[in-house]
């Protein structure tokens, strides 16, 4: 059955009369998950997901102040999908829900990744996991591209030892802390058929779909507002002429190839100024980036013409 959604903003009069609104009203959680949308573009599925989980908690903790009891929920996640698709981010709010509604002692989040649990010589892993564990308790160990601590076919990897250590901690303390395994789809599969033990401590899988190109576009938007940049008209066409450009390349990272696009396109964009003895350093200067600024990447170096029908820069900078 599909869990209804939280509504956003509880009104006064509800909230008197539905203890469900009151105790939203009183969690603060609609305020995380309006900020979660705020953050993130698109996703629908995962955001539904994590409203679901919130939806889970809220009525288990009603249940249990009316002395109804269904054990402690395991709360341990698998997020999976491909780099900069907002897993991150969503770890964050996650923490910070179930902080609210007092499933954590604290809401942080600590994400690492292999190197911070393995050692490279014997007696090493051991005391590097369990200080990882000790500064995670009371909130959330984020373990990104998890796949990585098991490697069966080097017989002298330390990895088994990080992942037994997990395993008794995610199982004896899971009231104390949440573990969220993150990686490519493909890869977390392969890790959960060698790790049985792992893959049944895992309650909730959550994918990631990539971004679409008007997603990235706005994603690229909201960027450059927290910047205080923006693009002219013809910069945002040049824009979408990129991103379907670079979505084709190896690499694409999504949200994370936006951001270093708008970050090289940021210093073309000052070297331009400082290079014009015309510029005028105004309001409108110093925040607008212009077309010339993206075509100088070499993405367009491959034919004469964009979307746009403007011909390219000679400039072939990244």
């Amino acid at each position: 059955m599909h869990t209804p959604d939280i509504p956003d903003t509880p009104d006064s009069s509800s909230s008197t009369a539905n203890p469900f609104a009151l105790a939203l009203a009183s969690s603060g959680i609609c305020e995380l998950l309006a900020q979660l949308d705020r953050e993130l573009i698109g996703l629908a599925p995962v955001k539904q997901r994590i409203r679901d989980i919130a939806a889970l908690l809220l009525v288990d903790k009603l249940r249990a102040e009316r002395g109804f009891t269904a054990g402690a929920p395991s709360l341990h996640m698998c997020f999976s999908g491909n780099p900069g698709t907002g897993k991150t981010t969503v770890a964050l709010r996650m923490a910070a829900i179930l902080h609210r509604l007092g499933y954590v002692r604290k809401g942080h989040l600590v994400a690492v990744t292999r190197d911070d649990l393995v050692g490279q010589y014997i007696g090493h892993t051991a005391p590097k996991t369990k200080e990882v564990l000790k500064k995670a308790m009371g909130g959330v160990l984020f373990i990104d591209e998890a796949y990585y601590l098991y490697r069966p076919e080097n017989e002298r990897d330390y990895g088994q030892e990080a992942i037994e250590i997990l395993l008794q901690v995610m199982e004896n303390n899971r009231d104390d802390l949440v573990v969220i395994l993150a990686g490519y789809k493909d890869r977390m599969d392969q890790f959960f058929a060698s790790n049985p033990g792992m893959s049944s401590r895992i309650a909730h899988h959550i994918d990631f779909p990539d971004y679409g190109v008007n997603e990235l576009a706005q994603i690229a938007d909201l960027m450059l507002e927290t910047m205080q940049y923006r693009f002219d008209d013809e910069a945002s066409l040049v824009f979408s002429d990129y991103l379907q450009r670079r979505m084709q390349q190896p690499h694409f990272a999504n949200a994370r190839s936006v951001r270093n696009a708008l970050d090289r396109a940021r210093l073309r964009h000052a070297s331009r100024l400082m290079q014009d003895p015309l510029s005028v350093a105004d309001d409108t200067s110093l925040t607008t980036i212009t077309a010339p600024d993206l075509l100088a990447s070499r993405i367009f170096s491959d034919t004469g013409q964009t979307a746009s029908g403007k011909e390219k820069t000679s400039c072939a900078q990244h």
